[in-house]
């Protein structure tokens, strides 16, 4: 399964067995993609984690 990267365009594969909610990296660019559909195959950028700093 194919799809492409939202930040830089690079044509990115998916594993087959992908699955919603699991994390991969850009090749290309490097940035952090959340798997959002596998059926059609769909990324967008995850979400970035905030510092709580103890609060």
């Amino acid at each position: 399964m194919k799809t492409e990267c939202p930040v830089c365009g690079a044509e990115i594969g998916l594993a087959k067995d992908a699955v919603q909610g699991e994390l991969i990296e850009c090749a290309d660019c490097g940035t952090e993609l959340e798997v959002v559909s596998v059926n059609p195959p769909k990324v967008q950028e995850a979400p970035q984690e905030e510092e709580d700093w103890g609060e």
